[in-house]
């Protein structure tokens, strides 16, 4: 069934539909992306930079040159000066006394929507009016509960904030109603953008519009037309309700419906594979935008016991015009930001939607909370077109468009196991997109795209230049070795095998070679712990394990975690032989070294040598071990070195060379000898210049069979983790002589 796989998907891509813009956009402009700010950078001078710190609503001053967002867990409204978009600086953070929810920015004043209720049944929260220098707070008005999201009419006359109120998930399993009922608060603004109503905000009643739980709507965002009516997304009860906000009254409201996403992960499993379909799923809008005065589009993430994983465009008739059904799940599964853990829950869960006039076109957004991207695309007046996708950090939530500035920013929650809250902006007028650098083609068996992700080992087709070989480890359930045609932008997955007949019920693939003899070698990490062993594999061209070969049993007892990453066959002395490296120091270790093993096959003997590891350089500490060991003939090795972090904090990600030349590798217990390195090429710059995140995990690397040298980063199955493949050509390997 593999071999039939592989011949099937040759040739078969998803490039133009999500890798590289749609075929008609071919003359477009396309974002790019320019800058991403950590928010712990706007915290006051001498605060400890490990305070926790999240963007979470984003908007923007109305010249675009100050953006503005909100810090749930620091309980303030923060302004960042961007008249530089490339070199954005804090201008001030006010405090709320409580959390705020949204915020959105007019002509004289932003506006907070805070919560300060003490539970889930004494709901309340006011209205905050900020001076847009981010120096003080002019008003608190109350909205009467607990308010979620905030949205101000073109002319600055109305406010509109949804009043959720919402439920407590413990109580009842969730069940709704859930008293109080939630509402829409309306305030008038006079001409300094002061609420004229700030002590008697008019109430507008949603009770009895649902289907689900009439008699407790949680309202949950908004979004105003320049006919001042509200479009209000009721998640919970799985409605839509449209308000003219002058008189105070619903002019229409309607069930939000069910939609069906065919052919998409499902199952509870770490797999990005099309095992079933979402069927006649209440769509349970989160974020809704206007795209005309006519039409608004709803992103569809679910909550109480929906979301269709896709977006929809509306009429205010309420009549669906477009759903997107699976294309933004085929597009998470193609670009590698699959998040497979949420599978059997909502998958890619669309949460926010904003729209911009960008090149004379109107443009939709729409991000994954859980796929940390934003999928583009051109409004068309009735399907809309697909531009291009954009990766973002972790949990991107809120989204603005700056038209006026030719700037999208993304604000993106995370932060937490090592991973920073950060703003990113986006220019608008690349003449090409710069990412995804890999994308897969079509799987005819399940009719979706190849689901792929954690890269974790490259080797390069010693016939064929434009062929390289990767692996993905243990995150997912299915150890596979793809196979991708590396002469397009992007790349193109266009098969895979899975390997099978391992002893362990799962691999830890973390490095791959070309066996001279046909197949592959491959080195799975092992955790003894997790009763996974230290394995080198040789397994067939189709990924049938023909030999499992296992280290000194006296060594195994002082292994650690950190074991088996990259492997690389190579010649000497007449004999074929195997390197293995290990990724850190193991207990029998001296501090700072750690191993790199070679393999006779012929003679099944182990030989080991000490390599010594840079010391940890980042000011946040941390460890620097082995990610690959590619062979370039004569005896030497190129070596993938690099620390743990990410970020700003990242401060080792480097190509050594060795040579085994002259060296005899030892049997253990004996003395290992030691190796000389080389410094040879330092990446960081190559991982920064995506301007995101800087990755912690470049872990493959190879040199094809036309002499050019191929980098790929983890992407960790996008779990807690940005999801970024990147995939760089570093240029001839003889730049590491």
């Amino acid at each position: 069934m593999a071999n039939m796989r592989g011949r099937l998907l040759k040739g078969v891509s998803l490039a133009v539909l999500f890798g590289a813009g749609a075929v008609s956009a071919a003359h477009a402009d396309y974002f790019e992306r320019i800058n991403t700010y950590p928010v712990y950078k706007t915290l006051p001078e001498g605060a400890d930079r490990a305070t926790e710190t999240v963007a979470e609503i984003i908007s923007a001053s109305k010249d675009g040159r100050t953006l503005v967002f909100t810090d749930s867990p620091g309980e303030a409204v923060v302004f960042v000066n961007a008249a530089n978009p490339l070199n954005l600086q804090p201008m001030g953070r006010v405090s709320l006394g409580g959390e705020p929810t949204s915020v959105t920015v007019g002509a004289k004043a932003a506006y907070a929507a805070v919560n300060t209720s003490e539970n889930y049944v004494d709901a309340s929260g006011y209205l905050g009016v900020l001076a847009l220098d981010g120096s003080e707070m002019s008003a608190k008005c109350d909205v009467k509960g607990q308010p979620d999201s905030i949205a101000l009419s073109a002319d600055g006359k109305f406010l509109a904030v949804a009043i959720e109120n919402e439920r407590d998930e413990d109580l009842n399993d969730g069940v709704l109603p859930q008293m109080p009922a939630g509402h829409l608060a309306v305030f008038d603004l006079d001409e300094n953008g002061v609420p004229a109503n700030c002590d008697a905000v008019r109430i507008v009643d949603m009770t009895g519009l649902a289907d689900v739980a009439p008699s407790d709507p949680e309202p949950e965002f908004v979004s105003v037309n320049s006919k001042n009516q509200a479009v209000v997304t009721l998640q919970e009860n799985n409605h839509i309700a449209i308000v003219d906000l002058a008189s105070g009254k619903v002019v229409a409201d309607f069930s939000a419906g069910t939609a069906t996403a065919e052919n998409v992960p499902v199952k509870k499993a770490r797999l990005s594979d099309a095992s079933g379909s979402s069927v006649d799923v209440k769509r349970e809008p989160d974020a809704v935008a206007w795209i005309d005065d006519e039409r608004f589009v709803t992103a569809n993430e679910g909550d109480y016991e929906g979301g269709s994983r896709g977006f929809t465009i509306w009429n205010a008739k309420g009549e669906v015009l477009f759903d997107s059904g699976n294309q933004l799940e085929h597009m998470a599964m193609a670009n590698g930001h699959y998040p497979a853990k949420r599978a059997h829950k909502k998958g890619t869960e669309p949460e926010g939607v904003a729209v911009g006039k960008f090149g004379g076109e109107t443009l939709i957004f729409v991000n994954s909370e859980r796929g940390n991207f934003v999928a583009v695309y051109k409004d068309t007046g009735g399907e809309p077109e697909y531009l291009q996708f954009l990766p973002t950090h972790v949990g991107p939530e809120g989204l603005y468009a700056i038209p006026n500035r030719d700037l999208f920013a993304v604000a993106n929650e995370v932060d937490e196991d090592g991973v920073r809250a950060h703003v990113s902006l986006y220019q608008f007028g690349a003449e090409a997109p710069a990412y995804p650098m890999v994308v897969s083609g079509m799987d005819p068996e399940r009719q979706a795209p190849i689901g792929w992700g954690a890269l974790s080992g490259l080797a390069g087709d010693p016939k064929d230049g434009n062929t390289v070989y990767a692996v993905n480890d243990s995150f997912y359930e299915d150890a596979r070795i793809y196979t991708l045609d590396i002469s397009t932008s992007p790349a193109q997955i266009v098969s895979y095998k899975s390997v099978r007949g391992a002893s362990q019920e799962r691999l830890d693939l973390e490095g791959i070679a070309i066996a001279a003899d046909g197949g592959f070698w491959l080195a799975s990490e092992g955790n003894l712990e997790k009763e996974r062993q230290h394995l080198l594999l040789k397994v067939s061209a189709d990924g049938d394990v023909q030999e499992e070969i296992t280290l000194p049993e006296e060594l195994i007892a002082q292994s650690k975690r950190f074991s088996f990453e990259g492997v690389a066959e190579f010649e000497m002395n007449g004999q074929t032989l195997v390197a293995v490296a290990v990724q850190r120091e193991w207990t029998d270790d001296p501090k700072g070294f750690t191993k790199i093993a070679t393999y006779n096959p012929a003679e099944k003997s182990w030989g080991f040598v000490h390599y010594p590891l840079d010391a940890p350089k980042s000011a946040a500490g941390g460890w620097v071990g082995l990610s690959e060991i590619v062979s370039l003939g004569d005896g030497r090795f190129a070596v993938l070195e690099r620390d743990n972090k990410g970020g700003e904090d990242a401060a080792i990600k480097q190509i050594t060379t060795i040579s085994l030349n002259g060296v005899s590798p030892a049997a253990y217990g004996e003395e290992l000898p030691v190796l000389e390195k080389q410094f040879a090429m330092d990446i960081l710059p190559v991982l920064a210049r995506g301007k995101g995140w800087v990755l912690d995990k470049p872990e493959g690397l190879t040199v094809t069979a036309g002499g050019r040298l191929i980098l790929v980063t983890d992407n960790d199955g996008v779990d807690d983790a940005p999801g970024e493949t990147r995939l760089f050509d570093l240029g001839p390997a003889t730049r590491l002589d």
